[in-house]
């Protein structure tokens, strides 16, 4: 084994040796092994055959080897010169240990150790394989086919070996080695089967070739393991960069779809209509909008972790493309919810239009009916001329009745005018049905018209034979004009008792049952009154009567009859009750919906409190220093879960917020919150939470990636606070400087403490923005006092992978790296531009470099 070993050294010095205590005797072929194996030069060889040249020449040898630390323990170059073998073995072995095993090292081991290690880790992956020791491991033959095949796979058919025919796969090994790998054989392979314990310095010597035979494979395989690394960093982080992109589009995109619905304006003609519109807003708000401010919220937060691990890693800042920001997305939501607080005032403005409308409409209808019933027939009255073949005393009653019409005529105006007003007041409203309320209305004011006039033709008609008429019953008159007025009273009492009302406050309906009451009060008097008024006409029939007098069957003056003054007094008394009993339901109404307002009020005035309470709570954690970072995690998170299980209540809010919207209650003051004030809080409160924990979990990303101790972020976290006297979470350039003198930095007033701290500016506020947040600050103490890679690093492991060529090649870049990483690197590397390229060359320096810098990868 040794003389296999030497030779393979001396081969390329152009010699070799035959038997190594013959061969060495003379020190020359010892000298220049020496120097082979060293890669220096030893002194000149003295060539002469006396004894005391071969001595001098064996102890420059042994000097040399005393010099790289090797003690020589009883070795001599008089036993060397005499051929003694057991000396001459031991100093070849000692050779070998300093110049072929002593330089391998595997984690800080011992060099015997440290190729052990080696072994082990090579052939773990194979069946059959364990390698604990450098004899009876090494038996069977497969652990030497395994470092064959863990490096050169194509040499070896590694399943097709077996463990009981230990001497093929030992011959194998060692034919393949020599071979292929320039190994030579320096093992036999019966020696080794038929021996209890092979020789373990024998073994280590050999598998020490395989060793260094593959030393450049391990050296590319450090530096594929570097590249990988950092290439898997920045796939990580584009794949992020593509999930940010595609979140933000969506957003954005649904934003986009929803503002002009929530700005459209369709207005519907019936409250059930618009009642639906407003539970699509809620359907809206209750289904649709929550996840979305998740998306929202969870958008920051994976924005934000992006950001720092770019930082960690050194790779520029990500950039969203145009109108994809953070901002944009702000900005887009803030004009969501403007149209949404748009929308419902919108949806409220016209459900109490439509209320109002229905309620105009309903009156009108119901004037508009009396009035016609008391217009019916009136125009063909009017257009009698009876007056032609009357009597005095008939003429006389024509006229009498005729004034008893004006009478009536004139208090009919106030009613005209009422449906004129409503009729224009619905115009004003849009009403959906306002042309038919118009040609009602111009209809009822022409017709208005034509009995005024036909009201004035009469008159001058009567008063032509006035002259000649000159008897009158002035009691009959007397009758007359006392009846007329009080059934004018009774018909606007039942008007007013069947009149609709809308009222949307207690007070207000309080208002009218005081009204009602004082109605109510007067109807003894007006009852004298009609006993009075049919007292006269009981009066005329007795006198009529008493005198003979032929009277007509009804008052000649007015066709109010004592008939129809009890007919109407007794239909006052009926809609009286009925008139009690609606302002009794409306006020039942108003007092349940008077519970309603202080049922949400109530609720309201503890969630808003404790919602507030909470936002202040988060604060005052996000500032103070209580334990560990993790420490603050949990507490934050305990919180978070506290916020969580708190969601009931508001969902109560909501629900009984819809039974205020759904019984038409447009104010509340029991409570300074809204429903939508508090939804707004709400959502900032989880918003507030959510970005809090991912701010505490960046700072341990920071911490841990950067080998931050948790005294030096306490420090760090103490003299940010101190100097942030508003709790803001931002200095100031005064406040930040003072905090840098605290820490020990050297940026004092003069001139070149200013530059230094305008160097710290320059990289903590890039922007210009003229405050430091505590981010910023934390990133820039982190780059301070830890390392990182850098772009040199992964330059000169594809300098290892290439051959130290200054390009690298596809075919390269597969088979040293694995797939992915390999097509990754193709397809980005730019074509090599130097002189010393061959075709299909890559330039893995601009790669590198635009890793760590601004670049389109």
């Amino acid at each position: 084994t040794f003389t296999a070993w030497c030779n393979s050294h001396l081969r390329k010095a152009g010699t070799q040796i035959e038997n190594i205590d013959e061969d060495f005797r003379d020190g020359l072929k010892l000298m220049l092994l020496l120097e082979v194996i060293s890669g220096e030069r030893l002194p000149k060889p003295e060539r002469g055959k006396m004894r005391v040249h071969k001595i001098n020449n064996v102890n420059k040898a042994l000097d040399f080897i005393a010099s790289k630390g090797v003690k020589l323990v009883s070795i001599g170059a008089e036993e060397i010169v005499d051929g003694n073998a057991k000396m001459t073995l031991g100093m070849i072995w000692t050779i070998i240990l300093r110049f072929a095993i002593q330089d391998i090292s595997v984690e800080e081991t011992s060099a015997k150790e440290g190729l052990l290690l080696w072994c082990q880790r090579k052939t773990a992956p194979y069946k059959n394989v364990n390698v604990q020791n450098f004899h009876i491991s090494w038996k069977d033959g497969l652990a030497f086919n395994a470092l064959i095949h863990r490096h050169r796979p194509e040499l070896i058919e590694y399943d097709k070996l077996r463990k009981d025919d230990p001497v093929t796969n030992l011959n194998n090994a060692f034919e393949v080695a020599e071979k292929y790998l320039d190994i030579p054989k320096m093992l036999d392979a019966e020696d080794i089967v038929n021996t209890a314990r092979p020789d373990e310095k024998a073994i280590m010597t050999y598998v020490s070739s395989f060793y260094h035979a593959f030393s450049g494979a391990q050296k590319a395989e450090t530096a594929a393991n570097r590249i990988c690394k950092v290439l898997a960093v920045n796939q990580e982080n584009e794949q992020l960069m593509e999930d940010y992109e595609r979140l933000a589009s969506d957003l954005l995109a649904w934003i986009q779809r929803t503002i002009p619905w929530l700005e459209s304006r369709d207005p519907q003609n019936t409250i059930p209509a618009m009642q639906q519109k407003l539970e699509d807003f809620r359907e809206y708000r209750r289904v649709h909008k929550p996840p979305k401010v998740q998306e929202k919220c969870q958008l920051e937060i994976n924005f934000n972790t992006l950001q720092t691990k770019l930082r960690l890693s050194g790779r520029p800042a990500f950039m969203p493309s145009e109108g994809r920001m953070v901002s944009d997305i702000g900005a887009g939501w803030q004009r969501l919810e403007q149209a949404e607080k748009g929308h419902e005032e919108w949806l409220l403005t016209e459900l109490r239009r439509l209320e109002r409308l229905d309620h105009l409409a309903e009156k009108f209808r119901q004037k508009a009916s009396i009035h016609e019933g008391w217009t019916e027939g009136k125009e063909v009255a009017l257009r009698d001329r009876d007056s032609g073949t009357a009597s005095l005393a008939q003429v006389r009653a024509l006229l009498r009745k005729h004034e008893a019409f004006e009478s009536d005529l004139a208090a009919h105006q106030d009613r005209v005018e009422q449906i004129a007003a409503i009729a224009q007041e619905l115009n004003e409203l849009d009403y959906h049905d306002s042309p038919s309320v118009n040609a009602r209305c111009q209809k009822i004011c022409d017709q208005w018209d034509l009995l005024g006039s036909l009201t004035h033709s009469r008159r001058e008609a009567l008063e032509k034979t006035e002259k000649q008429l000159e008897t009158i019953d002035e009691l009959h008159l007397e009758y007359a004009k006392r009846a007329a007025p009080f059934n004018n009273w009774m018909e606007s009492a039942m008007e007013d008792l069947q009149d609709m009302f809308i009222v949307h406050t207690i007070e207000e309906i309080q208002g009218l049952i005081a009204a009602h009451d004082q109605f109510k009060s007067t109807l003894p008097d007006a009852d004298k009154e009609r006993e009075a008024i049919l007292g006269i006409q009981r009066e005329a029939q007795r006198i009529a009567e008493l005198h003979g007098i032929q009277v007509p069957g009804s008052n000649p003056y007015t066709s109010v009859t004592p008939q129809v003054i009890n007919s109407k007094w007794e239909r006052v008394q009926q809609l009286v009750p009925q008139r009690d009993q609606a302002l009794q339901e409306e006020q039942n109404r108003q007092n349940s919906n008077e519970r309603l307002r202080r049922q949400f009020g109530s609720q309201a005035n503890r969630v808003g409190p404790w919602i507030q309470t909470k936002m202040e709570e988060i604060g005052r954690i996000s500032i103070e220093m209580n334990g560990t970072l993790e420490d603050q995690l949990n507490h934050l998170k305990e919180y978070e879960e506290n916020i969580v299980e708190y969601k009931p209540n508001l969902e109560l809010l909501e629900q009984q917020h819809q039974l205020v919207q759904e019984a038409l209650i447009f104010d509340n003051q029991h409570s300074n919150y809204t429903m939508e004030h508090l939804r707004v809080g709400w959502e900032q409160l989880l918003t507030t939470i959510a970005r809090t924990i991912n701010e505490v979990e960046n700072q341990i990303l920071t911490r841990d990636a950067k080998g931050i101790s948790q005294e030096q972020m306490q420090e760090f976290r103490a003299s940010f606070n101190h100097f942030d006297k508003d709790h803001g979470g931002a200095l100031g350039p005064e406040e930040f400087k003072a905090c840098l003198i605290s820490l020990g930095y050297d940026v004092e007033n003069d001139r070149q403490g200013d530059a230094e701290f305008q160097r710290i500016m320059a990289v903590v506020d890039p922007n210009g923005s003229g405050s430091v947040t505590f981010q910023a600050f934390i990133d820039f103490m982190s780059r301070e006092t830890t390392d990182t890679d850098t772009a040199e690093q992964v330059i000169n492991s594809f300098r290892v992978l290439a051959g130290d060529k200054n390009y690298i090649t596809a075919a390269e870049l597969r088979r040293e790296l694995p797939a992915v990483q390999a097509e990754y690197c193709i397809a980005r590397m730019a074509p090599y531009a130097g002189a010393d390229g061959v075709p299909g060359a890559l330039d893995y320096k601009s790669f590198s470099t635009a890793l760590y810098g601004e670049s389109d990868l």
